[in-house]
């Protein structure tokens, strides 16, 4: 299979160009992450009044950790978008047919489709736990017979401590139901080992 040369130029001026808007986008993520951490104001415009529930009255650290949650999920959601533009049109630009192409990948899609399922319900569910604040970094949280203390929060995995020290991951497509003790006013049951250590200690760190 022979190119022609101004179809091989073409080609390497769309991914230039695909670069640089590639590059582009993830430095205004980059910039929109960072106010978002810092509570900016950019969030009381007019574009943006949606998110105002979602960043109102968090701490530092929740904060940041929503707003890195929802980055990561933007900066991946527009790499995927851009390349696959950018080698569908060099593709076209260097004289392949895309047509078969663009078929077989149809098809490899639907089977990998049924593969990424999970996958995928990991990630929606991860980006409303966080947006709807449902739980964050240090919260004590019941998961079926498990309870401890959030460690991570992220787009798939969600890591928590027990009180032994066990570290879990569970996947956030998992929490069919999850009770927070961090939210409300949970008071440990009195037989509870270490209740009172604990709820003293919850309360402490819930003041600094």
């Amino acid at each position: 299979m022979s190119f022609d040369v101004s179809g091989l130029l073409e080609g390497g001026i769309i991914i230039l160009a695909a670069m640089i808007v590639w590059l582009i986008a993830r430095f205004l993520i980059s910039k929109v992450v960072a106010r978002a951490q810092k509570g900016s104001a950019l969030l009381r415009t007019q574009g943006l009044r949606w998110a105002q529930p979602v960043m109102r009255n968090l701490d530092n650290k929740r904060r940041a950790q929503r707003a890195d949650t929802i980055g990561a999920l933007l900066r991946s959601s527009v790499t995927v978008a851009i390349w696959t533009v950018a080698v569908i049109m060099v593709l076209d630009a260097v004289g392949i047919n895309i047509a078969p192409l663009l078929a077989s990948v149809g098809i490899v899609g639907i089977a990998l489709g049924f593969g990424a399922r999970e996958v995928i319900r990991d990630a929606l569910a991860g980006l409303f736990i966080t947006m709807e604040d449902q739980y964050g970094i240090g919260d004590v949280i019941e998961v079926g017979d498990t309870t401890g203390t959030v460690q991570s929060v992220g787009i798939r995995i969600t890591r928590l401590v027990d009180e032994r020290g066990v570290i879990w991951y569970i996947r956030n497509g998992e929490f069919a139901k999850v009770g927070n003790r961090s939210q409300g006013q949970f008071v440990p049951p009195a037989d509870e080992p270490g209740a009172a250590a604990g709820s003293a200690a919850l309360q402490e760190e819930e003041r600094k």
